[in-house]
C-alpha cells in the first residue's frame, strides 16, 4: 500500500474534546433521547453505541421504547411530547422503523433545533445558504476528513457515488458550499451509466452506496483522493476459513496502490460520523439555551 491513511480516530477525539468544552460553556447537560419501536436487535445495539459515546463527553441518554403495533400517530405524538419536553435537547429515530410507517413524514415531525441528524427540511435548506452547523452527521464527517487531511478541493474534479437523502444528495451540496474553494461536483450512483468513466477522472472521489467492492482499483483515478463511506458485512477468506468481516464500497488494498490518501473501513468515517452526532447534539442544545 502506497496512499497515506486518513484515519478517523484523530479527528473524532477532537471533535469529541471540544463537544465537552461547549458542554461547560453552555452550563447545562444536553440530553439525547432515542425513540425506537419494538424490540429490535440492530436498533438497540446501535443505542447501546450511541449512549455510550454520549456519556464519554457529558450528554445524558435516553432509550424510548414503543410498542412494535405502535402506529404512525403513536409515533408523531410521542415525537411531540418530546419536541414539548425542555429537558430533551436532541432526538434520533432509531432505523429501521416497522413496515407501515413513514420515516420520511415522522422525521419532519421532530422540531429542526432537536434535530440532531440534520434531516429536517428546515435543516437541509439551510445548507443552501452555507450554515452546515446541523448538516447530516455523514457528510459532515466527510468534510471534517477532508479539511484535517489538508486536501485542496480548488477547482478539484470530485465525484459523489451516492444519491441518498442521508449522504449523496446533503454531500454534493456541502462540498459546493463548505469550502470557499469550490471544487466541481458529479453526483452518480450504482446505476449510472459507465461509473468506471467517472470514478477515473475523480481526483477526490466519496463512495456510499453501500454495495461493498462497487469501486475496484482500476476504478481509482492515480493520486486520488478516496473517501469509502459504505460499511458492509461482507463473506472473506482469512488464512483458509471464511469470515465475516465489515468491508467498504472500495476495494481497499488494490485502491491504495493507486490513491495518494484514502480512509479505511473501519476507522474512518465512522467514527467521525458518532462523533458529529455528538457535536450536532450540544449544537441542538445551544440553539434552545
Amino acid at each position: 500500500m502506497r496512499a497515506k491513511l486518513i484515519k478517523g480516530k484523530p479527528i473524532a477525539d477532537a471533535i469529541k474534546d471540544q463537544a465537552m468544552a461547549d458542554i461547560r460553556t453552555l452550563g447545562r447537560t444536553p440530553k439525547l433521547v432515542g425513540v425506537v419501536l419494538g424490540d429490535n436487535a440492530g436498533a438497540k445495539y446501535y443505542a447501546a453505541n450511541q449512549e455510550k459515546a454520549c456519556r464519554e463527553v457529558g450528554i445524558a441518554y435516553e432509550l424510548h421504547e414503543l410498542p412494535r403495533d405502535s402506529s404512525q400517530k403513536d409515533l408523531e405524538a410521542h415525537v411531540a411530547g418530546l419536541n414539548a419536553d425542555p429537558a430533551a435537547t436532541g432526538v434520533i429515530l432509531l432505523m429501521p422503523l416497522p413496515e407501515g410507517i413513514d420515516s420520511r413524514h415522522v422525521q419532519q415531525t421532530i422540531h429542526p433545533d432537536k434535530d440532531v441528524e440534520g434531516l429536517h427540511p428546515a435543516n437541509i435548506g439551510r445548507l443552501f445558504y452555507g450554515d452546515l452547523s446541523l448538516g447530516p452527521c455523514t457528510p459532515h464527517a466527510v468534510v471534517a476528513l477532508l479539511r484535517h487531511a489538508g486536501v485542496d478541493l480548488k477547482g478539484k474534479e470530485t465525484v459523489v457515488v451516492s444519491h441518498s437523502e442521508i449522504v449523496g444528495k446533503p454531500m454534493v451540496v456541502m462540498l459546493l458550499q463548505s469550502i470557499r474553494e469550490s471544487p466541481t461536483v458529479t453526483c452518480c450512483h450504482i446505476a449510472t451509466r459507465d461509473l468506471a468513466a467517472h470514478t477515473r477522472r475523480a481526483e477526490v472521489l466519496i463512495v456510499a452506496a453501500g454495495k461493498a467492492g462497487l469501486v475496484t482499483g482500476d476504478m481509482v483515478r492515480e493520486g486520488a483522493v478516496v473517501i469509502d463511506v459504505g460499511i458492509n458485512r461482507a463473506r472473506v477468506k482469512v488464512d483458509g476459513k471464511t469470515k465475516t468481516q465489515i468491508v467498504g464500497d472500495v476495494e481497499f488494498d488494490a485502491a491504495a496502490e493507486r490513491a495518494s490518501m484514502i480512509t479505511p473501513v473501519p476507522g474512518g468515517v465512522g467514527l467521525v460520523t458518532t462523533a458529529m452526532l455528538l457535536k450536532h447534539t450540544v449544537e441542538c442544545a445551544r440553539r434552545q439555551a
